[in-house]
């Protein structure tokens, strides 16, 4: 009987595991990914006058999982970044 318990205990933690990766994709955890973004999406907004490029990169980070390189442009690299249009319907994403 004790063994049945433990082995139905065993499966319930291991759903609950499998379930937590594919929430979270199987990537890295949650807080990591954040902190990539922040690392992209300060080089991206770097030389952006725009003060809303960062809250909008990161935010378009987090949708898209990918930041376009260098500066400006380059936004083939990430082809969900035109998908998100800002309140005037002119892109979102920096």
């Amino acid at each position: 009987m004790a063994f049945t318990k433990c082995t139905l205990i065993l499966a319930i933690l291991c759903f609950i595991f499998i379930h937590e990766l594919e929430i979270n994709g199987g990537n890295q955890p949650i807080m990591a990914a954040a902190i990539e973004c922040g690392e992209k999406c300060n080089f991206r907004c770097s030389k952006s006058s725009d003060k809303d490029c960062l809250t909008n990169c990161i935010f378009c980070c987090g949708k898209c999982n990918c930041v376009p390189s260098g500066t400006s442009g380059n936004r083939q690299e990430c082809p969900c970044y035109d998908t998100w249009p800002n309140y005037l319907g002119d892109p979102l994403c920096p």
